[in-house]
C-alpha cells in the first residue's frame, strides 16, 4: 500500500503537468479616428513581412473592425504552419475606412495577444 501511494502521486502529477493548456496567439487592432474615436467597419488587412529578421513567412489575412473599433486575428494559424522553431511573426497593416486609409506595423508572438492602433488621417 504504501507503494502504491507515491507512484499515483507521481502518475497524477504528470497528467496535470501534461495537460497544460497554451495560450491563444491573438493580434487585436483598434482603429481610430483622427479624433480619437473608434472606428466601425473599417477592413484590416495583415501582411507577413517576409524581409524582416528572422523572415516571416507569407500570410495574408483580412477582416473589419467591429462595434467596438476592433478586431482580431487568430495568429494560431500562422504559427501553426511556421513550426516550432518560429515564435515571432512581423507583420504590415493596412486599414481603409470610407475613403481614409493608414498603415502599421506589428510583432506578434506565439502564445500572446499582441495590441496595436492604428490612427487613420485628417
Amino acid at each position: 500500500m504504501k507503494n502504491i501511494l507515491p507512484i499515483s502521486f507521481i502518475f497524477a502529477l504528470l497528467v496535470l503537468t501534461g495537460c497544460t493548456s497554451k495560450d491563444p496567439a491573438i493580434l487585436k487592432v483598434f482603429v481610430r479616428s483622427s479624433t480619437n474615436q473608434l472606428v466601425y467597419g473599417a477592413k484590416v488587412i495583415i501582411i507577413g513581412d517576409q524581409q524582416s529578421n528572422p523572415a516571416t513567412l507569407a500570410y495574408v489575412d483580412t477582416t473589419y473592425t467591429n462595434s467596438s473599433g476592433f478586431t482580431t486575428f487568430d495568429m494560431n494559424e500562422y504559427f501553426d504552419v511556421s513550426g516550432p522553431e518560429n515564435t515571432t511573426g512581423y507583420f504590415d497593416i493596412l486599414v481603409k475606412s470610407n475613403t481614409k486609409e493608414s498603415s502599421g506595423y506589428t510583432r506578434c508572438r506565439i502564445h500572446t495577444t499582441s495590441v496595436e492602433t492604428i490612427y487613420l488621417p485628417n
